[in-house]
């Protein structure tokens, strides 16, 4: 090639560094001179001399990243359109360069430099990226580029990963299920430790039935970056009828309370309109595919953001549920989405104070009006037979009116009751709902909630509850009295007599008409007629009921019935102020209703009836001293759910009246202060130590629930009462518990080393879990180490770690229980310890295990037992002596295991590093301005420099 045609292509680079110059008249010219070439060889060569010079930078500067467009652009204008009419020697012509450039990136993406495996990456990317819909390559090449790339996104870089992801992206196949690009593509989202590469990947991934679930993953990711990319994928890409009704639920619930102002603002303005627009923008529809009977808080949620987006109030009232002329939806057509849709409006207009106050007028009727409809409604819900509850059909619409009375209930809390005249009648209708048979069960609680809402007073509101109460268990009902036997037997005699009479008379009246005695005859027929007259009034008496009906009040003790009171009471106890105290009613009420209840056959009840004992006791500290042993002994005793009400009471009660709550006498005034005060310090120890002992030994029960519930109590106890109550938790676990610490040593630590690399797990280090293991476990660390000192923790440590070790002698973690070892209070007395065990297995990891730093550490353990052994076994003559020595020898020893320690470190350090000697920093001070703009200026690179340096060295 002439020397013209070597500055045409230098020129070219020159010129595409800058931003201002036109690409495409570059790229124009330069093919234009490409094209007049017989020979490609030369312009080959020297094209790729000068993009050398670009892909040796690995920053991502303006001059480079210029040069990198220019170049793709170049390429991509090789590309020859499908449907043109050409030979295939000319298709290949035309395509020459291009497949030359493919090949010299797919020879360099294996080069030692990271920079150049990270441009060749790059290239591939915006190569295949600027290629048209419908191109075609070759197939040999095709698969050349899916192969490296596969290897480089396992690249060490981020980098370099992220480019090879984005340059897979028109490889992948979502129809084959073993295609090894979305098999790369998965392993990255769930094992990439760089946020960056899990977005790069999700940008590119396409949804499918394999894919989807990894995608769904990702709004559960540690970065937020990574959430609200894998939330915009998922409005994008992702129809709603993809994903589960437990996906779309999770979605709405996990998005709308993200921590993250940004992902919830993605789910606003992304997620959401696009699932409305996939539903014609029918809320309604939307909230049939959430099945808002299972999940009413995150469809309320959901529909409060869905409000907020609104533009103006004629946009709510447009899209959700059409009101009749009551301003109130026709029983008829409610359903569970629009009653919720009505309830939420309701609830979001409200929240807004004057503002809404006239959008809720069209919104809500009278309370009065709207008392009559939730009577109406409430009042027709199906009550079913136990064979009809076999139904799920049946039970699933019995189910639904319930849904929707509660949501309607709900409503009660927006309506203005201000004026007088609608207040008690709403008063009055949430008390005939109650007294109802038929009202279930399940919404008796929300009702009374409203009912003392409603009310002002507080004496008002106990005495209407207790009232409704007595009205419910001892309802008035008609009772039938028996008659007398004697009244009844003449009552029938006296009929028998009435019809003989009336045989004679009508048989006389036939004697005389015979006579032609007329008179007589009419006399008779009267006679008759008030015979006939009195038999019927006898015949009605005799076959009316023979009892007398009464009303009465009857005492019910059906389980519904109790279950109804008892759900009540307990509403009651949690919505009263507990510094009210007790009063009479109450009082009564625990006395004949509670108590009773908690020994009832029924489980449903018992644990209702423990529910309102634990209420109640909030409000009394003397209540709570004299049941807190029964609510003891219903912890131990019952059924799980039960044992757990029982529980969550003791643990209000601790949280509530302080840890000193079993101490229910005062202390003795003892006269000598100073000796008084520490018996007193001391017995309230000992309480203490009794409630966290019982506490602790809850972790031993088979319900895994209640495990959480402990777990729980503890950390509140200390939240609540600081620091020191904190240690003696830990203490008490410690000191009793010291197995189960030993039992969980190697699982932590193997959840720790398999823990994937997106886990916040990977982040901790397991050196310092194992020495915090053994610290918690070290014997002489013990109050009590002589009652421990016989089977010591320790040494079953060892033994469990030494067969670790020699379970995978390779194993990277090899070190770790090394180091564990060496800080094991190993007993060497002879006897009942397992030392020659020890010893023995230490050996057998000395002469297994490869790694310099693991055999140092091992034999200095051997050196130190066996020194042990032989110096317990010589013994000295001179007491004095040898206590001199041991407590000399003992701090020499000291001070050797603290120096052994820094060392260890230090040697641990330095084999882990990378063989880099990296410079100590200098400190840093604050540079000029005017530094700060002669380093600007450095940073941005020129490839002319680089260019004109080579060819003056040629």
């Amino acid at each position: 090639m002439s020397g013209d045609s070597d500055l045409v292509i230098e020129e070219a680079f020159r010129r595409a560094q800058k931003a201002h110059n036109n690409k495409a008249k570059l790229v124009a010219s330069l093919k234009n001179r490409y094209n007049k070439l017989e020979d490609k060889t030369e312009f080959h060569e020297e094209f790729i001399r000068c993009l050398k010079y670009a892909m040796i930078i690995y920053t991502r500067e303006p001059a480079v990243e210029n040069v990198i467009d220019f170049v793709t652009k170049f390429a991509a204008s090789f590309e020859t359109p499908v449907n043109e009419n050409a030979e295939e020697e000319e298709e290949e012509d035309e395509n020459e360069f291009l497949n030359f450039l493919f090949n010299f990136l797919l020879e360099s993406h294996g080069a030692n430099s990271h920079a150049v495996r990270f441009r060749v990456c790059q290239l591939v990317n915006k190569l295949l990226g600027s290629l048209s819909e419908n191109a075609q390559i070759d197939d040999d090449l095709c698969d050349r580029i899916h192969d490296a790339m596969l290897i480089r996104v396992t690249d060490k870089y981020p980098n370099v990963r992220i480019q090879a992801a984005l340059a897979m992206s028109r490889l992948q196949d979502p129809s084959n299920f073993d295609c090894p690009t979305i098999k790369a593509y998965m392993l990255l989202l769930e094992n990439d430790s760089n946020p960056e590469v899990r977005r790069a990947v999700l940008s590119c991934i396409a949804p499918s039935a394999t894919t989807l679930h990894k995608i769904y993953k990702r709004t559960r990711d540690v970065k937020e970056k990574v959430r609200k990319l894998a939330y915009q994928v998922l409005a994008e890409k992702v129809h709603i009828r993809a994903l589960s009704i437990a996906q779309r639920v999770s979605l709405l619930h996990e998005g709308l309370s993200d921590s993250a102002d940004s992902v919830k603002e993605v789910v606003k303005t992304d997620l959401l309109p696009a699932w409305l627009h996939m539903q014609q923008g029918d809320v309604l529809q939307l909230l049939h595919r959430l099945d808002v009977e299972n999940c009413a808080e995150t469809a309320v949620t959901t529909l409060q953001a869905i409000f907020s987006m609104a533009t103006s109030p004629d946009d709510l009232l447009q899209n959700g549920v059409r009101l009749d002329e009551r301003k109130l939806i026709p029983v008829d057509s409610l359903t569970c989405e629009n009653v919720l849709y009505w309830r939420a409006l309701c609830e979001f207009v409200k929240n807004k104070g004057n503002e809404g106050e006239e959008l809720l007028e069209q919104l809500l009727p009278e309370a009065a009006i709207f008392a009559e409809y939730l009577y109406s409604y409430l009042k027709s819900i199906t009550q079913l037979s136990e064979e009809q509850r076999a139904d799920m059909t049946q039970l699933e619409m019995v189910m639904t009116q319930e849904y929707i009375g509660q949501q309607l209930i709900l409503l009660v809390g927006c309506l203005d009751i201000s004026e007088e005249g609608g207040r008690k009648r709403m008063v009055a209708v949430l008390q005939d709902i109650l007294l109802m048979p038929n009202t279930p069960t399940s919404l008796i609680g929300l009702l009374v909630e409203k009912l003392i809402g409603i009310v002002r007073d507080d004496a008002q509101k106990i005495q209407m509850v207790a009232e409704i109460i007595s009205d419910v268990r001892e309802p008035i009902l008609p009772i039938s009295e028996p008659v007398d036997e004697n009244e009844k037997r003449r009552k029938q005699v006296k009929l028998a007599e009435v019809r003989v009479q009336i045989m004679e008379a009508k048989q006389t009246l036939e004697e005389c008409i015979s006579c032609q005695d007329f008179s007589r005859a009419a006399e008779l027929k009267d006679s008759i007629s008030q015979l006939e007259a009195l038999k019927n009034q006898l015949f009605l008496e005799a076959s009316q009921p023979a009892d007398n009906i009464k009303e009465q009040r009857v005492e019910k003790s059906d389980p519904k019935t109790l279950l109804k009171c008892l759900t009540m009471c307990a509403e009651l106890f949690k919505q009263m102020n507990i510094k009210r105290g007790i009063c009479p009613t109450m009082n009564a009420l625990i006395e004949s209703l509670i108590l009773p209840g908690v020994s009832n056959p029924n489980p449903a009840v018992r644990n209702m009836a423990v529910i309102c004992l634990g209420t109640a006791a909030l409000h009394s500290k003397d209540l709570a001293n004299t049941h807190l042993v029964l609510l003891l002994q219903i912890t131990q005793l019952d059924e799980p759910k039960i044992r757990i009400s029982a529980l969550r009471a003791l643990i209000d009660q601790l949280l509530l009246n302080g840890l000193n709550i079993l101490q229910d006498k005062p202390a003795p005034v003892s006269q000598d202060d100073s000796n008084g005060q520490p018996e007193h310090q001391a017995e309230e120890e000992g309480t203490i130590q009794s409630i966290l002992k019982m506490l602790s030994e809850f972790l031993d029960s088979e319900v895994l629930h209640i495990h959480y519930i402990i777990g729980y109590t503890i950390l509140e106890l200390c939240h609540h009462y600081g620091l020191e109550l904190e240690k003696r938790c830990i203490d008490v676990f410690l000191q009793t518990n010291q197995e189960c610490v030993e039992e969980s040593f190697l699982p932590t630590l193997r959840t720790l080393f398999n823990a994937p690399v997106t886990s916040p797990l990977s982040e901790v280090d397991a050196s310092n879990v194992a020495e915090l293991f053994v610290e918690l476990t070290r014997p002489s660390a013990l109050v009590k180490p002589a009652a421990v000192q016989a089977v010591s923790v320790h040494d079953s440590l060892a033994v469990r770690v030494c067969n670790e070790i020699l379970r995978d002698i390779s194993a990277p973690e090899v070190r770790v229980y090394c180091k564990t070892l060496s800080w094991l209070e190993i007993n060497s007395e002879p006897g009942p310890a397992n030392i020659m065990i020890i010893v023995t297995l230490i050996s057998c990891v000395l002469q297994e295990v490869k790694d310099k730093h693991c055999i140092r550490i091992i034999e200095k353990l051997c050196n130190q037992l066996n020194g042990d052994s032989c110096s317990k076994s010589a013994g000295n003559q001179d007491t004095t002596l040898q206590n001199l020595d041991d407590n000399n020898g003992g701090q020499k020893k000291a001070s050797t295991a603290k120096n052994g320690k820094k060392a260890s470190k230090a040697e641990l350090s330095s084999d882990e590093s990378d063989d880099e000697n990296v410079p100590e920093e200098p400190p840093s001070v604050r540079p000029s301005r005017r530094a700060k703009m002669a380093a600007v200026d450095k940073t941005k690179q020129d490839l002319t420099a680089l260019m004109n340096q080579e060819a003056n060295g040629s």
